[in-house]
């Protein structure tokens, strides 16, 4: 004889009509019958009043999922959330969310995973099938700015070629501690000219930083002593102390890049038909990066909303490099060289029309200066200056 099978709709169906035909007959208690049946007394008349409200149907099993919980979200609010996604593209969850708390700082709003659950229902979130495994990059470089202006940074995007077929060099100059981005300008090359007249404009407005940091490629250095370029020689004119990541260390400017690939997510890989339209798109991302787009290093608030103006103005004409008293100087020429005891001594040819010191420590022996930075010595014995290039 096979085995007789039972769901649970079948014995709430059997239990009604059992309730039906011995309760109600008065044949038997309704405590009898739940008894009988397994059941609590208040499960049973749950069973009877659903269907005497539905019908039979009424006893099919039901979901058993919460009506609420931490990620279920109002409709209004939803729709709120999905305006601000749709609006900015670039926004996820934590920037969602400190958008929301800035439109009303006092209301409950919903948590960031529930956000992100939002967004991902949506098919908002982009899921990755596969996770890539990086090496680890090793030991993140010290920022040393806790302040604005304190340290600039300054790198050139990717080049592309617009609608017209000419090339555009995004030039981005960024404060490094509130992550305001002061120049993205996109050049038709990465000369010195356009790049120190971007860097005009940034000065004029914004003043002058401490330092500014930078790759080694040109036109911020050059296979010269100290990787002196002409224009790290103009900001050490300014004051501005010149600083070089080591090569191959893109992650010791790991700020500045982390912004090169939002421009590139939101702006370069959609070239424009023009150089002037592309100049337009790269004004509205600086416009949307710094007074629309919270970052969570600063709190998730807007750089806008951190950066001031240096206090350091910028001067009408570059300053010259003043000396200590016992220093002695020298201008050097157009051919990089300087005359020094009746002698020719070659330094470098960015420095052309720049004044240099040396400094006497020993007998015959003289530190060479530019400014604050130490070229090298020059040694009496071997006639000749030591310094430091790149290979």
């Amino acid at each position: 004889m096979p085995w007789e099978s039972t769901t649970v709709t079948d014995e709430r169906i059997r239990f009604v009509m059992a309730y039906d035909r011995e309760v109600l007959a008065g044949r038997t208690t309704m405590s009898a019958l739940c008894e009988q049946f397994g059941i609590a007394r208040k499960t049973g008349y749950k069973f009877v009043a659903r269907r005497d409200a539905e019908g039979w149907p009424g006893l099919r099993d039901r979901s058993r999922a919460p009506l609420s919980g931490p990620h279920w979200i109002e409709p209004a609010v939803r729709e709120v959330i999905l305006a601000i996604k749709r609006e900015c593209d670039d926004f996820g969850a934590k920037k969602i969310r400190a958008e929301l708390q800035t439109m009303d700082r006092d209301r409950a709003w919903p948590s960031v995973s529930a956000i992100h659950q939002t967004l991902r229902r949506h098919g908002l979130v982009h899921v990755p099938t596969r996770r890539r495994r990086y090496p680890h990059p090793g030991a993140a470089p010290a920022y040393s700015a806790t302040a604005p202006n304190q340290e600039w940074s300054v790198d050139f995007k990717g080049q592309f070629r617009t609608g017209d077929r000419r090339y555009c060099y995004p030039l981005t100059v960024a404060d490094t501690f509130s992550r305001y981005l002061l120049v993205c300008d996109g050049l038709d090359s990465p000369s010195i000219e356009q790049t120190w007249r971007s860097f005009e404009r940034a000065f004029r407005e914004y003043g002058l930083p401490d330092a500014i940091r930078s790759d080694n490629g040109h036109p911020f250095a050059s296979p010269s002593v100290r990787r002196l370029s002409r224009l790290s020689v103009r900001w050490v004119r300014l004051g501005i102390e010149p600083r070089l990541i080591q090569p191959g260390n893109p992650q010791q400017n790991g700020r500045h890049e982390r912004m090169h690939l939002t421009l590139k997510q939101q702006v370069c890989s959609h070239p424009a038909a023009t150089l002037r339209r592309q100049q337009k798109a790269l004004d509205a991302f600086r416009e949307h990066f710094n007074g629309r787009r919270p970052h969570e290093g600063l709190g998730q608030r807007r750089p806008a909303d951190v950066y001031t103006r240096s206090q350091r103005p910028y001067p009408s004409r570059l300053p010259p490099i003043e000396y200590a008293a016992g220093v002695e100087v020298r201008r050097v020429n157009a051919n990089g060289v300087i005359k020094w005891h009746r002698r020719e001594l070659f330094l470098s040819e960015v420095l052309a029309g720049e004044v240099v010191g040396l400094e006497p420590i020993d007998d015959a022996v003289w530190v060479v200066w530019f400014g604050p930075l130490v070229l090298g010595y020059y040694s009496q014995r071997d006639q000749k200056i030591h310094s430091e290039r790149l290979p």
